[in-house]
């Protein structure tokens, strides 16, 4: 690491994932040996990161010479903007090289997605593959094709060739409002994407939809206990050198399953809660309405079923269920009726 303080570059500050990551490392014990740059978009938002001692650099994570140059200064890059940009991951990596050629050996944690596991499944039916973030031989058997895997495997060959150390924390259905003074400041959205997806599309249609039957199963964690995952991990990584990186460096963030039944369940009872259905039992989704909604895509039926062993290994310990999930659907279309 250099000199007294730790460089961290981190993107995405102003997104779901990334803001919640940084507030969670913002209260670390060691936080005051930490110093981070982040890179927005917005100038504005730029000026509020500044204000609270973040180096904030204005500009796109597609720049990839920014990015580069960036990355090429930093000890340990966090990146939790979009996963499958893999230009973003090839700058990264690129500004990682000439860091090792500095004689250092850098960190890169990347976030990718449970998203890679899925199947086509369109709610029919149930899978029975599991994959347990500890078992590399299993995750090496995901197709080159898969949703993320075409970011996931260039990372992982960066770590093959020495110049980076290289963990991948791959989140499930995120759910809950985030909070913190970024959200407070208005620098950060607080809004996941594929619960509130189904959401809006509920309201609008006046009734709960799956896709299919629902019958298919997802993992899902909790935005502030998916952040401390970072935090868990960076710790572990610095208190032992053998935590498992590259091809032994998936962490699955998952902490409960649900089916997407459930879910439309749930949706279904809080619209009749808030008025705006007269039946709480979810429909199918036509495929008129799949093109209106999801751009044709039957994503949300797919199967992504997992075990976060090597996640629970570096002492993350979430505590949230499925339960806690479904409970904050209505809070989640409350605040989404009052936003529009």
């Amino acid at each position: 690491m250099s000199g007294t303080k730790t460089n961290f570059f981190l993107t995405g500050a102003t997104g779901y994932i990334g803001g919640a990551v940084l507030t969670r490392f913002l209260a670390h014990p060691h936080a005051d040996t930490f110093h981070f740059t982040v890179l927005v978009r917005d100038p504005k938002k730029a000026a509020k990161f500044e204000e609270l001692g973040i180096h904030a650099v204005v500009g796109s994570h597609s720049d990839a010479h920014l990015v580069e140059k960036l990355a090429s200064e930093a000890d340990v890059v966090i990146a939790t903007a979009d996963c499958d940009d893999l230009g973003a991951a090839q700058a990264t990596l690129e500004g990682l090289r000439k860091r090792h050629a500095l004689g250092s050996l850098p960190i890169f944690i990347n976030t990718s997605g449970t998203g890679v596991l899925a199947d086509d499944a369109k709610g029919m039916h149930v899978t029975d593959t599991i994959y347990d973030d500890s078992d590399a031989d299993q995750i090496e058997t995901l197709a080159p094709t898969q949703m993320h895997r075409n970011v996931d495997l260039a990372i992982t060959q960066a770590d093959v060739e020495g110049y980076v150390k290289t963990y991948i924390i791959l989140p499930s259905t995120i759910y809950g409002i985030a909070s913190g003074r970024f959200v407070d400041m208005g620098i950060q959205n607080p809004h996941s994407i594929q619960i509130p997806a189904l959401i809006s599309a509920s309201l609008d249609r006046g009734q709960a939809g799956m896709v299919g039957e629902g019958k298919n199963l997802w993992p899902n964690v909790e935005i502030h206990e998916l952040a401390d995952l970072y935090v868990q991990l960076y710790d572990a990584i610095v208190a032992d050198d053998t935590t498992g990186h590259g091809r032994r460096g998936f962490y699955f963030g998952a902490s409960g399953e649900h089916s997407l039944y459930d879910v439309g369940k749930a949706v279904g009872a809080a619209l009749v809660a808030l008025g705006k259905s007269k039946s709480a039992e979810p429909t199918t989704f036509t495929q008129e309405e799949l093109g209106k909604y999801f751009q044709g895509s039957a994503y949300l039926g797919s199967n992504s079923r997992c075990r976060a062993t090597r996640s629970h290994s570096v002492g993350w310990k979430p505590v949230k269920t499925t339960s806690d999930m479904l409970a904050s659907i209505q809070p989640e279309m409350e605040a989404m009726i009052k936003r529009n």
